[in-house]
């Protein structure tokens, strides 16, 4: 069960058809400077999916910090993510109109809102 300060994120983006073995190529191998800086602001439980009929990567992750604009600042400024970003936004085109990159002002990924959960727990 999410403990009661974890964010969960969902976010897609669409990827580049020609780019999908690159993409998933490199993600076999993050960088460990970048695992590192995920790790260190709060991201946990941190995946990627594809779903090439529509050419979409669906991201999906929790946040356990309690400033999420701080972290997610902090980790945009890390300059091995920054590298990272630029290898891996060069693969995607973003939905949201005037993006121009992952650490900008405008959003690169676009959050998608949840419409259901469940967790489990006891049955009554």
């Amino acid at each position: 069960m999410s403990a009661p300060h974890t964010k969960r994120i969902c976010q897609i983006i669409k990827l580049k058809p020609e780019c999908a073995d690159k993409y998933k190529e490199v993600h076999r191998n993050v960088w460990p400077g970048v695992l590192n800086a995920i790790r260190r602001y709060h991201i946990v439980d941190y995946s990627i999916n594809h779903y090439p009929q529509l050419d979409l990567l669906i991201a999906n992750f929790k946040y356990t910090g309690s400033d999420f604009e701080k972290d997610m600042k902090a980790i945009g400024d890390d300059e091995e993510t920054q590298r990272w970003w630029r290898l891996t936004d060069s693969m995607q085109e973003s939905f949201n109109d005037g993006a121009s990159g992952s650490g900008k002002d405008i959003p690169w990924w676009t959050d998608v809102e949840e419409v259901f959960r469940f967790e489990g727990g006891s049955s009554a």
